[in-house]
């Protein structure tokens, strides 16, 4: 493959333009022979998410062959090469067709006899759904391959579940390893064994059943059976009898240090507040019973109930069977002996292997070291293995008819945008339709939220939350491409259907603002306009009502004020300088009115209507040339990088498309509409009749003055020639 270079592939590309992108066409099996020769910047995209498309995610993840949850160019070549490879004909894959004929599968070579036996057994499998074509595949019969593998002991995956063994010595062999090493899911739903799991298992017996045997050894068992108990009840104490007999040699060092050692009166009073128990922890802290110098541990009285049980046990266990039934007192070296008669017991307990398998009992583990079962079950393991290509075959055909069926939407979104620019289908990006403001549209991208770049895509972006009970959110970046933007706004509400027809309730939560059209464009400023001298309007009433309140309080406290005097106000002297600045001001308004009136009157009357044009344009012309450069701009490229595309191409957004990419509200083919408005305002519709006609006859008034004009003061009408005048 030399992806770099185009001129180096002896294979000719035919290519398409459409929206004003080259693409390549994909139209024989050749081409998907040489579609590695393919220059890569060639392709539209080189990279796209596994999830949140419109096709079945579980053929996205066969080709995802890294698990990264994206497909680049090497593994969708490595699909196509593969699928290629075992087709007889190859333009198979560009038909994408929900059934997969078994004749196409090739038959050249020993892949190709167990692919095509493996997908020959498929289609004549007893109990094969009616309905189904009779020798063809679809992807329901390779949907779920687990019930094709529940009826066979033997599946090739070398994992033997209890329910496909039928000696009961060896199923009880597989169920002892189950519960203790553990299992691999089977082919089938089940869980089983493999060769590993066995060999770990039996080493774990063997390893158990030697530790058992050690344990015979001499000064192992020095109480027989009951050599365990007593040293659990060793264990239970020694850290406490330790402590006690610590302090009882401190006591004899020093006897200032009695008193601390069996804990002050303090400690106790501290316990004493609050509610006793015999075991409560704060109980179980103090010294096992009162320390002196040299004083033995008593067994039975005198000590702390929180350990008067672990005591007993300790005397019934080791101290009776070694000592005597005698003994209700300890001192330090009988304690010293005791644990050294059953050391040789707890250093094997040290030495215990195999404690995975314990639980079988000593007698099950002596059995399975013999080796009960283990031949039987390695011999079982190793027929389940011998079908590993058979089987294998089965899941290379559930392969290949997901490839048959779906590598052709994803080639045609991948290396090429056929589907995004055909009229008869909608892109795998495309996630449904949203309808909003009187219009719908179809560019609606899922993605995980408003994206930065998102603004070079020059196009009018409205985010939008979608929640469906029973269902996760999501979120769409949906693009209006017709219309105006006056009532698009953040809180909007909607409704958005997607591509299996569910609807979601959405609401918009961002926008990217761009130009919608150049119809918006032309009308924005006036829109503007209006709504400056609305605000200006609404200003000035607020300033009004506030001047008259004020006003009114201020009558309200002269009202109040009537009876005291007050001192008659200075006459106010006229200002001379601003009497003649007002007269300045109003000469030069009157001059520049005169001065327009005269450019106005001096023209031709066929000149107006030009100088109207000019001024429509001045106005909106600045705006709807921006409008064109962005609409010219639209791409769909960083849209798509907020949902995990790397879309390579300048995939481009024209008027014509965005005109079919939104669809505006129009009333059916031979509608009948009914104008009688029970609730119209015809007071205010025959003012603006009565309007409408004032300023038409204002305007033809207008006229009728500036034709008179011009026949005064030139002798002739505009559309005559003037009259010659004699010498």
């Amino acid at each position: 493959m030399n992806a770099s270079n185009p001129a180096a592939s002896p294979h000719v590309w035919k290519f398409f333009r459409t929206g004003g992108l080259e693409q390549v066409l994909l139209e024989s099996a050749e081409d998907l022979r040489h579609l590695g020769e393919l220059d890569q910047k060639l392709w539209v995209a080189l990279s796209c998410p596994v999830r949140g498309l419109e096709i079945d995610e579980r053929t996205l993840a066969l080709i995802d062959t890294d698990h990264d949850g994206r497909i680049r160019v090497p593994e969708l070549l490595a699909a196509v090469g593969w699928a290629v490879a075992r087709l007889r004909d190859p333009a198979v894959l560009l038909n994408g067709g929900e059934a997969l004929p078994v004749d196409a599968i090739a038959r050249e070579g020993a892949d190709g006899a167990l692919l095509h036996a493996a997908a020959r057994r498929l289609v004549t499998r007893p109990g094969r759904p009616a309905g189904l074509p009779a020798e063809a595949l679809t992807v329901d019969d390779v949907a779920d391959l687990t019930k094709l593998f529940a009826g066979d002991a033997c599946n090739g995956d070398g994992v033997v579940p209890p329910e496909a063994v039928e000696d009961p010595v060896v199923q009880a062999l597989v169920r002892d390893i189950l519960a203790t090493v553990g299992g691999t899911l089977d082919r089938s739903g089940a869980q089983g064994v493999t060769a590993a799991q066995a060999a770990a298992f039996q080493q774990e017996i063997a390893a158990h059943a030697a530790w058992h045997e050690a344990g015979a050894a001499p000064g192992v068992l020095p109480l027989g059976d009951g050599t365990g108990a007593a040293v659990a009840a060793v264990r239970a104490v020694r850290g406490k009898v330790e402590d006690y007999f610590a302090r009882c040699r401190l006591a004899a060092f020093d006897a200032r240090a009695l008193a601390a050692l069996n804990r002050s009166e303090a400690d106790y009073q501290a316990v004493a507040a609050k509610e006793l128990a015999a075991g409560t922890a704060e109980v179980a802290a103090f010294p096992l019973a009162r320390v002196a110098a040299g004083a033995p541990l008593p067994l039975a009285e005198g000590v702390n109930p929180a350990w008067v049980g672990a005591l007993a046990e300790l005397r019934r266990a080791a101290v009776t069977p070694l000592l005597g039934a005698a003994k209700t007192t300890l001192t330090e070296d009988e304690w010293r002996g005791l644990t050294a008669a059953l050391a040789g017991h707890e250093a094997w307990l040290e030495r215990k292997a195999g404690g995975v398998v314990e639980k079988l009992g000593p007698a099950r583990v002596r059995a399975l070291a013999a080796g009960l079962g283990r031949r039987d079950l390695e011999a079982l393991i190793a027929r389940d293995l011998s079908h590993a290509a058979e089987f294998q075959a089965l899941g290379d055909v559930a392969r290949l008819v997901r490839y048959a069926r779906d590598l052709r939407t994803l080639l045609r979104n991948f290396v090429n945008f056929a589907d995004f620019y055909a009229r008869d289908r909608q892109a795998v990006f495309q996630a449904g339709r949203l309808f909003l403001d009187s219009r719908s549209t179809s560019l609606c991208v899922r993605v995980d939220g408003p994206n930065p770049l998102a603004a070079m895509s020059k196009a009018y972006i409205a985010y939008c939350q979608c929640t469906r009970a029973g269902s996760p959110p999501l979120t769409i970046a949906a693009c209006f491409t017709q219309g105006d933007s006056d009532y698009l706004f953040v809180g909007r509400h909607g409704v958005f259907y997607d591509r299996q027809g569910r609807d979601w309730d959405a609401v918009i939560t961002s926008i990217v603002e761009n130009p919608i059209s150049i119809r918006q464009a032309f009308w924005a400023p006036y829109k503007k306009f209006i709504r400056f001298v609305e605000e200006q309007v609404a200003k000035r009433a607020a300033a009004a009502d506030g001047a008259a309140q004020a006003r009114m309080a201020g009558t309200a406290e002269q009202v109040a004020q009537l009876d005291k005097a007050k001192p008659e106000p200075a006459p106010k002297k006229v200002d001379v300088g601003a009497v003649a600045a007002i007269g300045v001001a109003i000469t030069g308004a009157i001059s520049a009115l005169t001065l327009i009136l005269g450019y106005v009157f001096g023209m031709k009357a066929w000149q107006y209507p030009l100088v109207l044009l000019g001024l429509i344009t001045v106005v909106s012309g600045p705006s709807m040339i921006i409008a064109w450069l962005k609409l010219r701009q639209r791409t769909l490229g960083p849209i798509l990088e907020g949902s995990g595309w790397a879309v390579n191409g300048r995939v481009k957004i024209n008027l014509p498309l965005g005109t079919a990419l939104t669809d505006m509200a129009q009333l059916p083919p031979r509608a009948e509409r009914l104008l009688n408005d029970p609730y119209e305002d015809k007071d205010a519709a025959r003012r603006t009749r009565r309007l409408v006609i004032v300023l038409v006859l204002l305007v033809l008034a207008g006229l009728a003055i500036l034709v008179r004009w011009d026949r005064l003061h030139r002798g002739h009408y505009f559309w005559q020639a003037p009259t010659q005048v004699a010498g």
